[in-house]
């Protein structure tokens, strides 16, 4: 009974609107994370990662208030990370010891809009250019694609594309993914498109570039009953996305699915197959996030959840072993 009060209660919390900070974003300010080891026996069974290789789980901390909400998570080839908030909040630690010192930053903004509240910056998706270092961020809410300068020095443009316009406010643009020709693909939470699938957006360029054509409407099918939080391209057809549940029996699960995908064109539909599940005993949570990273030349998966700045919920980090040939340098179809 206890366990359903709990979940019941978290429906109440996140079905109810807003639930991230009424204050301003932070100001920049070091920051220590706490990265608690979680013995992988306690972490799920190896059948249920499928092919996937559990090396590594953490529990994330600080005693910083504003730490937590990861959406979205960049990790470089030395192990630094950047999560993102969903209230608009960087980030920087790593997890290589016990005790982490990073960093704690807002994304730049538009001067307008410098003092809103963290509320407002539903931040939830990011994408890195590997060549130029640039960084898009996708907000939900605004149903706003923005880019940054390498290591988010300045903001250089937003665009709030039509297209996005009729998307949930709290089911918008948790998924971006950038492709190596410089092509983007935005997979909507919530919204279904014309095909009973969820929308999917995919630029032939930059969103932000006002030189880029409108983008074409794809479709995803998830698993039956989750919604899609977040997406990895791997290289050639092969996407990951991670798909979320939260029901009363279960709280909340999450099952990653591999697509292969098909030639990008209008109407095309992207359905996954279910390589590893998320849940309890195993370790479950609102997981939201997938980051991609090398380790002596092998590719890591890295999986993160967002805890909703909520005490019912936790900051985990999860990493895995990729099969071999999985991530690869061909272009997407």
């Amino acid at each position: 009974m206890q366990r359903v009060a709990l979940i019941l209660m978290l429906f109440i919390l996140l079905m109810n609107g807003r639930h991230g900070s009424d204050m301003p974003p932070a100001t920049f300010d070091s920051l220590v994370v706490q990265a608690r080891a979680i013995p992988l026996e306690k972490a799920g069974d190896a059948a249920a990662f499928g092919p996937l290789t559990l090396t590594g789980a953490w529990q994330l901390t600080s005693p910083h208030k504003a730490f937590g909400g990861i959406s979205s998570l960049l990790v470089d080839d030395d192990g630094a990370m950047i999560g993102l908030s969903d209230t608009g909040e960087l980030f920087g630690f790593r997890v290589s010891g016990a005790e982490g010192k990073g960093f704690i930053e807002p994304l730049p903004r538009i001067a307008a809009e410098e003092h809103w509240p963290g509320w407002r910056w539903d931040s939830e998706s990011m994408q890195r250019d590997p060549v130029s270092g640039r960084i898009w961020v996708g907000f939900e809410g605004l149903q706003r694609i923005c880019r940054y300068a390498p290591d988010f020095r300045a903001l250089e443009g937003c665009v709030e594309p039509p297209e996005m316009a009729d998307w949930p406010v709290t089911g918008s643009i948790e998924s971006l993914v950038r492709f190596s020709d410089g092509r983007f693909l935005a997979i909507a939470e919530m919204a279904i498109g014309p095909a009973g699938a969820h929308d999917v957006l995919l630029w032939q360029g930059d969103p932000v570039d006002p030189a880029t054509p409108p983008p074409v409407h794809l479709g995803y099918r998830p698993p039956t009953g989750y919604r899609p939080t977040d997406a990895l391209w791997l290289g050639g057809d092969r996407l990951l996305v991670l798909n979320r549940r939260l029901t009363l029996a279960d709280g909340f699960t999450a099952r990653l699915s591999l697509v292969t995908l098909p030639r990008l064109a209008e109407g095309a539909i992207l359905t996954g197959k279910p390589i590893a599940t998320f849940a309890p005993p195993g370790l479950a949570d609102n997981f939201e996030a997938l980051a991609l990273s090398r380790q002596n030349g092998q590719p890591v998966l890295w999986v993160a959840s967002d805890d909703n700045h909520l005490f019912l919920q936790r900051s985990l980090l999860m990493r895995f072993a990729l099969p071999a040939g999985w991530v690869s340098d061909a272009p997407a179809p």
